[in-house]
């Protein structure tokens, strides 16, 4: 097994160096902390988060990786992982990944802090998902695919439910529609552009790419997309938002310019948030299984740590939600 020293002969800086690169110890330049974390990498020098211990012991502890912990999003899928864990007498850290390589989160995976993990956050690389996950340290992952038996996906069908929300726009007349993103980076994204893109190939639909702006999933990020769209003077017909939070920011900026939802232009939104119901108009939108994703992500981590066999891989179904944002023909 590797150790620190064969990490610091391989990386070729001093003992002490690779310690702090190790750490994250910001007396080591970024650059320093990459060439270390690469001869890491490639030795699988795995850290030991507590000097005193051997051998890993059980921490009774979970962990749930989030990108942000202050979006409305994420607090079903929290109470479903929350309520399960709690079930099994176990613990709950929920911590965010903001900070990359010195995060907390990245911490927790590469020393295995907490006996099992569940991912939401595409910042967290999949190279150190699969570099961490094992037998007896179990990883889910609820937004991409990972190579390794012990890495579990547990997907939704983003692309189908993009594609039921933007026909539903063609249904109703629409033919010019926009698309408001969220990260480029994003694997929920990527798959809902595909499926709105799906829907109006299918109806030979030319899509217009003055009309796809990022707003990055953020409420603020909406309002500043729609912005950018009112000043160009042309809107499209209708707005497909890759999440309810820009679409609520979108309906806040097109009530400031006095132009109406849905007379003016229809909406749509994906996700199902609790306040989307609540604002005017009410948001036609497609509801996520945020609940049940928590829920069976932390189950899939008990049935493996007690040793059963689990699918690589669970599809969750969306459910499209019809309420007033959308101008009917």
């Amino acid at each position: 097994m590797a150790t620190i020293k064969d990490v610091a002969k391989r990386a070729g800086v001093a003992l002490s160096t690779a310690s702090y690169a190790l750490n994250g110890n910001q007396k080591v330049s970024a650059s320093t902390i990459e060439k270390v974390l690469k001869a890491a990498r490639e030795l699988n020098y795995q850290k030991n988060g507590f000097a005193s211990d051997l051998k890993r012991t059980k921490t009774n502890t979970i962990a749930l990786i989030l990108s942000d912990m202050s979006g409305p999003y994420f607090s079903e899928l929290i109470k479903g992982v929350q309520e399960v864990t709690a079930s099994h007498q176990y613990d709950l850290i929920a911590c965010s990944s903001l900070g990359g390589d010195r995060s907390t989160a990245t911490k927790f995976l590469r020393e295995k802090r907490v006996d099992g993990a569940i991912i939401l956050a595409n910042n967290v690389s999949t190279q150190l998902i699969e570099e961490s996950a094992r037998e007896d340290f179990p990883i889910i992952v609820l937004d991409r695919e990972v190579q390794n038996p012990f890495a579990i996906h547990v997907k939704v069908d983003n692309r189908h439910g993009a594609y039921q929300a933007t026909e539903h726009l063609i249904e109703n007349g629409h033919r010019s529609i926009g698309y408001i993103s969220g990260p480029h980076d994003s694997h929920d994204n990527e798959e809902r552009f595909k499926g709105f893109s799906d829907a109006l190939n299918e109806h030979g639909i030319t899509f217009q790419s003055r009309f796809k702006i990022s707003g990055n999933f953020t409420r603020d990020g909406g309002y500043r997309a729609t912005k950018m769209l009112i000043a160009q003077q042309q809107l499209p017909d209708a707005l497909f938002y890759a999440n309810d939070e820009m679409a609520i920011g979108g309906l806040q900026a097109f009530s400031e310019k006095g132009i109406a939802v849905p007379d003016d232009v229809s909406i749509v939104g994906f996700d199902d948030i609790q306040l989307s119901e609540y604002v005017n108009p009410p948001l036609t939108t497609v509801k996520q299984p945020k609940y049940e994703a928590g829920a069976l992500a932390v189950h899939t981590i008990f049935q493996m740590l007690a040793g059963e066999q689990v699918d690589q891989s669970f599809d969750l179904s969306t459910e499209f939600v019809k309420r007033s944002s959308v101008r009917s023909k």
